[in-house]
């Protein structure tokens, strides 16, 4: 089974900064509890073709998962895929951001998640929880951002 979270939330920093944030790639661990630690795997600045490898905790399981950026448009989108295989993976997600003025943007992030194995019948399971979760992961990113 393969389903999409998404949430949404107004950020009181301007585009172009939101943008830079997330962008960059490493600061998950900053809004998302998941996220033991990130780094960039792959050379040279960001953009499309840019890996990140991340370190998970999720239902008491450590993983490890790749991401590598589909599409970089600045300032308003960023795309990736995930090119590990763990049991329930996001084969895409993203952030779109619009600029709302005065200083602030809204954020939209989806993933679209992917049961594999074993993980087609827990799928279901880690959909229903994100969905149930993507509101507060929005807001978590608000804040972090913005304390940024």
């Amino acid at each position: 089974m393969a389903g999409q979270f998404e949430g949404t939330t107004e950020i009181g920093r301007p585009i172009a900064e939101v943008f830079a944030y997330l962008a960059a790639g490493t600061n998950d661990p900053e809004f998302s509890p998941r996220v033991q630690k990130i780094q960039k795997t792959s050379e040279g600045p960001v953009g499309v073709g840019t890996v990140f490898v991340s370190t998970v905790k999720d239902a008491g399981m450590t993983t490890r998962r790749e991401f590598r950026i589909t599409e970089l448009t600045e300032p308003t989108r960023i795309r990736w895929a995930e090119q590990s295989k763990n049991i329930v993976t996001a084969v895409d997600g993203g952030y779109d951001l619009e600029d709302l003025g005065d200083g602030r943007t809204k954020l939209r992030i989806f993933n679209t998640l992917e049961g594999h194995g074993f993980g087609k019948l827990i799928a279901g399971f880690a959909l229903r929880a994100a969905r149930k979760d993507a509101p507060a992961f929005a807001e978590r990113i608000k804040v972090a951002v913005e304390k940024s």
